[in-house]
């Protein structure tokens, strides 16, 4: 029986409703049967405090079914702060001893998929809001914004939530051979060394090595790490096989583009504009990569793009069409801040998007709690 921590799901419980799952003792104990309810703050706390936990797989069945609608305030009060959080449960999964590391990663997948449930655009915009170099470890928060990125292109191909959980996993430990390596790779201008070069070659084998010591046993997601680096044409490491599995493939996709929308010491972060074209030119053919591409769009929620009113705005969502998403203006036509943002749909020829801006030219300060706000209550 896998289990993960009630902290680490307290997002999905509303006080006073019916659990979806049950909760149990540190020692595995039934406390709360599925369906019973948490009344208060104080048992929570309570519950939390003595380690309770409760299953995956009950997690799984709950995260079939719609998330409790959250306010705009609940998402501005307590969102980021969850991100954050989850962002260290990651480092601390893929830091983990391998007996502890199972129980962990699925503790932080949990988290983080109840998060990404609970507003898929504010999860794509911590991705292109990347920070620059230097801040943060480069491997840990590249290992999440792949994960994020593989688990939408997943959903958007309507894969179920197991598999979308498997894909989210796979993609979060694929590096795990080579994080402390990667993030020194992020700000290292001069060649690669030969041992470099090796560890980089290895790293799939040494990923799944680590995985197997953890005693995770899932073949496809095994199967996934190890050739997450292979390539149709044979030309990939570590074996240089040309039949790969589909999700080996969405890894190969989501590490690329994630890589790119990340800045590095010799050269700057690209547009998901860019990205995307790189990709679509890598894999044009591929099912994968398009649904990547689309699950993020020309310009993903987080974006700034000015308009062809001369209004600057926010990305809050997709819309109909890629290059046609709606966004939250924080400006008038002469360049002055709103009070109250404006929601406008850049399908219409006088809002169209005529530019995407870099971050650092919002007229106003853009707190990841402001982001979190303007998206939820798009």
């Amino acid at each position: 029986m896998r289990v993960c921590s009630l902290s680490s799901v307290k997002n999905r419980i509303v006080l006073g409703q019916p659990l979806a799952f049950s909760v149990r003792d540190a020692d595995r104990t039934l406390l709360l049967a599925r369906g019973q309810v948490i009344a208060d703050e104080a048992q929570l706390r309570a519950l939390m405090g003595r380690g309770a936990l409760v299953e995956v797989h009950e997690l799984t069945e709950a995260m079939r079914q719609p998330q409790p609608t959250r306010s705009p305030a609940y998402l501005r009060d307590r969102l980021p702060e969850e991100w954050d959080r989850g962002m260290q449960d990651v480092r601390n999964a893929l830091s983990a001893a391998p007996d502890r590391m199972a129980d962990a990663l699925d503790g932080a997948t949990t988290l983080l998929l109840s998060l990404i449930d609970s507003s898929p655009e504010v999860a794509l915009a911590q991705v292109v809001r990347q920070p620059g170099t230097g801040t943060g470890h480069y491997g840990v928060t590249h290992s999440l914004h792949a994960a994020t990125a593989c688990q939408a292109a997943a959903r958007y191909l309507g894969w179920g939530p197991e598999d979308q959980r498997r894909a989210f996993q796979a993609a979060l430990t694929m590096n795990l051979g080579m994080l402390d390596l990667q993030a020194r790779l992020s700000s290292q201008v001069s060649p690669l060394t030969s041992m470099q070069r090796d560890a980089i070659h290895e790293h799939p084998i040494r990923s799944v090595e680590m995985l197997s010591a953890a005693g995770i046993d899932d073949h496809d997601w095994l199967e996934a790490v190890l050739q997450h680096h292979e390539t149709p044409d044979g030309r990939g490491y570590p074996h240089g096989i040309g039949d790969i599995g589909e999700l080996a493939e969405m890894l190969r996709y989501a590490d690329v583009y994630t890589a790119r929308l990340s800045s590095r010491a010799n050269r700057p972060a690209m547009s998901a504009a860019q990205a995307g074209r790189e990709l679509h030119q890598m894999a044009a053919q591929s099912p994968l990569a398009a649904a990547l591409i689309k699950a993020f769009g020309i310009f993903p929620p987080g974006s700034l793009v000015r308009l062809a009113s001369g209004e600057v705005g926010l990305v809050v969502r997709n819309g109909e069409k890629a290059h046609r998403p709606m966004v939250s203006v924080l400006t008038n036509a002469n360049g002055e801040p709103r009070h109250t943002p404006v929601l406008r749909d850049s399908s219409r020829d006088d809002h169209a998007v005529v530019a995407l801006l870099p971050a650092n030219a919002a007229p106003i300060r853009l707190s990841d709690e402001r982001i979190a706000t303007l998206i939820a209550g798009a």
